[in-house]
């Protein structure tokens, strides 16, 4: 399974190479995620794209402090997690 962060690496390339690509992330970004990776991802986490621009810059920030320091560590220390333990770590705050 690839990490969160090369998930987000190969849409962000092929949204940035493919226009058609581009247009379905932006208008169904949960649907073409699952289709173009064949996963299924849980019902109560959604996901965004947005487009920087020059009226528009987009900051994404961590999870709120209910990460335990252990889990922190284990973000903070390069490991690359999935998108399951991206969701397991976060999940609480989507329900």
């Amino acid at each position: 399974m690839k990490s969160l962060n090369e998930v987000r690496m190969y849409l962000t390339d092929k949204a940035t190479e493919d226009a058609d690509f581009r247009a379905r992330l932006l208008s169904d970004p949960k649907g073409t995620v699952e289709e173009d990776l064949g996963v299924s991802i849980p019902a109560n986490l959604s996901i965004e794209v947005h487009e920087d621009g020059g009226a528009a810059a987009h900051l994404v920030l961590p999870p709120d402090s209910r990460l335990s320091e252990a889990d922190l560590q284990m973000v903070s220390g390069g490991r690359q997690i999935t998108w399951e333990e991206y969701y397991e770590l976060t999940g609480p705050q989507w329900d």
